[in-house]
């Protein structure tokens, strides 16, 4: 093998490895087109100012279902399974048959699988689905024959009938009861006991009556009112997944490119960047900085590439407010000069093979 073969061989090894002329993590947009063009399959949409507030006010149009706002809930109805407590005023034989010294629950009475209870000188009631008061008025009204003017009062002292239940990143799932006094969704969430390193708190989902109704519980920190203005019915269940499966990738020229854990809606592109360790300052190419999004419409099957012009003075203000979300990817393209470094770096082994590969056909020839 002559100089020349040698030199031959390690260029079409170089041909064979176009990626050397152009080293580097680099995403070029020349293949790609603005949106609006049909024959593209990725948008590359700027970040600018004008974007920022589409976001917004889509995130604040998407807060709560209008379903959620307009239930207001109904005066409790006794079910199988609450206890009850009745007192017939003056007739301590009525209200407490254990005795007065014994507790209140032990002068209970459980309403039965069957929605009745038993009673003295009414008999059997089927006090299911009726209200406190139109119990009430049901006893009063029985034991008119037998006591003059009898004065009724009747309590819950147990609620057993109607739960809230909860599934996912919660510390404590054990139904919660739906009592005589309506509990509000933030109450709810306050007694289950959000596990904030572990929950998705964007993807919080209420299934009620054959519908699920996905809650950001981050958006709706923004208006902090409205999470008690929701109701909870009788048979909801609440769900809250874990956020092991949403997460942010940013790579390219950071200090440390990682997977981050993501599980508010306010991640910005800031944050994002400053948790992996920030631009790397040597390599790093100030505008190329990218948020891919993939594809979100599966119609059309098109992506959206967010850029960011870095070298802009307000870059920085436009950057802490972008969101980010799960799956996005956060790349940062390289510099000019880090491309040629890199390339420089590949191919000096190459000129070792050549020379080593000239040595050798010297060595051959003489």
């Amino acid at each position: 093998m002559n100089v020349r073969t040698a030199v031959a061989l390690a260029a079409a090894t170089l041909l064979l490895h176009g990626c050397i002329w152009a080293p580097g993590q680099h995403m070029s947009t020349h293949s790609m087109t603005r949106s609006g063009d049909e024959n593209s399959r990725v948008d590359i949409v700027p970040i600018t100012p004008k974007q920022l507030a589409m976001d917004k006010a889509g995130l604040a149009a998407a807060a709560l279902p209008p379903e959620l706002l307009a239930y207001k809930p109904e005066s409790y109805r006794i079910g199988a399974g609450d206890t009850l407590y009745i007192t017939v005023w003056d007739h301590p034989e009525l209200t407490s048959p254990a005795g007065p010294q014994q507790q209140t629950l032990a002068n209970g009475r459980l309403v039965r699988s069957d929605g009745t209870l038993f009673y003295p000188y009414v008999g059997e009631l089927k006090v299911s689905g009726l209200t406190i008061e139109e119990l009430r008025k049901a006893i009063s009204d029985k034991l008119a024959k037998y006591v003059e003017k009898p004065q009724v009062d009747v309590n819950v002292i147990g609620y057993g009938s109607q739960r809230v239940t909860f599934q996912g990143a919660f510390v404590k799932t054990d139904p919660q009861p739906i009592t005589a006094i309506p509990t509000t969704l933030a109450q709810a969430l306050g007694a289950a006991t959000i596990n904030t390193e572990q929950a998705d708190l964007s993807g919080l989902v209420l299934s009620r009556d054959g519908h699920d109704y996905r809650i950001d519980l981050d958006a709706l920190n923004t208006n902090k009112s409205m999470a008690q203005d929701v109701y909870l019915k009788p048979g909801d269940r609440l769900f809250l997944p874990y956020n092991d499966h949403h997460e942010v990738y940013v790579i390219g020229e950071v200090n440390r490119p990682m997977a981050l854990t993501f599980k508010t809606t306010n991640l910005s592109l800031t944050q994002a960047l400053g948790r992996a360790g920030g631009l790397n300052p040597t390599t790093s190419k100030g505008k190329a900085v990218y948020v891919i999004r993939g594809i979100e419409d599966l119609e059309t099957a098109r992506g959206t590439v967010y850029q960011l012009d870095a070298r802009s003075p307000d870059a920085f203000i436009l950057a802490d407010q972008f969101k980010v979300k799960p799956g996005d990817v956060v790349f940062v393209g390289p510099a000019g000069v880090t491309r040629w470094n890199r390339f420089l770096s590949q191919l000096l082994p190459l000129t070792g093979i050549i020379s080593n590969a000239a040595n050798a056909s010297y060595n051959l020839d003489h």
